[in-house]
């Protein structure tokens, strides 16, 4: 099945203590592009997010959007830097000395005092962040990340249904062309035959024709617009495509490759053309394929 480079999918997961939420969206791209934006808490699981992912997705610019909240305090802890009250303290009582300031330290409401006042000092007491249950967090954050790529993926492959159906008609429509130009190539030659005849007619008038030397001719002149290579060759780039389309991975990059290809044939065939409505059909060839060009930088 083939899947279009267009999808989204959303999943999320809650309990009394955290919420994640994972966010998956993605435009075309040739190769795969993987655009994260996540909580800094969650950073370190940037390489697993990618591994998943990669196992979902081959192709495309995918914006990734993951946000986690912390229902608790759990994620911080009061640190007491007890050396750095120790110093603060220690030059209080030197200023007490040097400027001649009296102190009391010993008195138990005036320790209390002193302590509450140092309590106040800058990082005295801190608020740090701990270092967080990797395992856990992993596992809570790894449910809805998989759940997110299946329902992302589930709607690039209902994209790709549309997708498949439209070039199937834009395959039969090609090959509807190659038909008429096949069909009308004989005629060619023949009505080339006709006015080669007409005019030795005009010009020898009464005299013997050499059937021979216009047979020549009218063969050299089949050689040179003769596209039956071409017209063989495209058939069967479209009944590749058709078998391309029912694989499961590098269906975009054969199909780009595959109309590439057809493009070279039809070109060829207007290049030879000396007939006016074969150059028509090429050229339309070369609109419908350029069509069917467009609409595979759609497939993943």
């Amino acid at each position: 099945m083939i899947k279009s480079m267009t999808g989204f999918g959303r999943a999320e997961a809650v309990s009394k203590e955290r919420k994640v939420s994972v966010e998956l969206k993605s435009v075309n791209h040739r190769y795969l592009d993987l655009n994260i934006k996540m909580s800094k808490r969650l950073s370190y699981f940037e390489g697993e997010i990618r591994n998943v992912m990669k196992t979902y997705i081959r192709r495309g610019k995918v914006d990734v959007f993951i946000t986690y909240e912390d229902y608790t305090m759990g994620g911080m802890a009061l640190k007491y830097n007890s050396e750095l009250a120790k110093e603060y303290l220690g030059y209080l009582n030197q200023m007490s000395e040097e400027l001649g300031i009296e102190t009391h330290i010993t008195p138990e409401f005036v320790r209390k005092e002193i302590a509450e006042g140092l309590s106040r000092y800058p990082d005295v007491f801190t608020m740090e962040e701990q270092a967080p249950d990797e395992e856990a967090l992993w596992s809570f954050l790894e449910g809805p990340l998989h759940e997110a790529c299946r329902k992302f993926v589930e709607t690039r492959e209902r994209e790709g249904v549309n997708l498949k159906c439209d070039l199937l008609e834009k395959l039969k429509g090609l090959e509807a062309k190659v038909d008429v130009v096949e069909k009308r190539s004989p005629e060619v030659v023949k009505a080339y035959r006709e006015k080669l005849e007409a005019k030795m007619h005009e010009l020898l008038e009464d005299s013997q024709i050499d059937d021979s030397r216009i047979a020549a001719e009218v063969i050299l002149f089949s050689d040179k617009i003769c596209n039956d290579e071409e017209t063989v060759r495209l058939r069967s780039h479209i009944h590749g495509m058709r078998k391309i389309l029912d694989e499961n991975e590098g269906v975009g990059r054969k199909m780009d490759f595959m109309a590439q290809e057809m493009n070279r044939e039809a070109n060829t065939i207007l290049s030879k053309s000396s007939d006016l409505e074969i150059s028509n059909i090429a050229i339309d060839l070369k609109t419908e394929i350029e069509k069917v060009r467009e609409q595979i930088q759609n497939v993943e």
